[in-house]
């Protein structure tokens, strides 16, 4: 009847090595731990201290587009546009000044007064 009794479920040797494995596996991971712990600090040490908005980057970079298409234009056709430009705007800036006392003598207000 002992045959019966007989354990075939495992290990069934002396000595237990389960113990001395798991300390071994436990110190390895918390080594592992503390070794990523130190280089996420030093990752995180080395970033600025706030990062561009989008909008600021974007519009960096469109400016520093435009600057590279100018230049690949040629920088003499710009300089002429924008004189042609501040030329035409000083002669219609001074076509309003004369143009402001001609529209002030007929304002509403005084056209009907008169009229009373």
């Amino acid at each position: 009847m002992d045959i019966i009794a007989v354990n075939n479920f495992g290990d069934t040797r002396d000595g237990g090595l389960a113990g001395p494995m798991g300390l071994f596996l436990i110190v390895l991971m918390c080594i592992a731990t503390v070794l990523l712990i130190r280089n996420m600090n030093k990752r995180i040490r080395r970033l600025p201290d706030s990062f561009e908005d989008e909008a600021e980057r974007e519009r960096v970079a469109e400016i520093a587009r435009l600057n590279a298409d100018l230049e690949r234009s040629g920088g003499d056709v710009a300089d002429g546009v924008e004189a042609d430009r501040s030329a035409k705007t000083v002669g219609a800036a001074e076509d309003e000044v004369a143009a402001v006392p001609e529209a002030k003598a007929e304002s509403p207000s005084e056209s009907g007064r008169t009229a009373q």
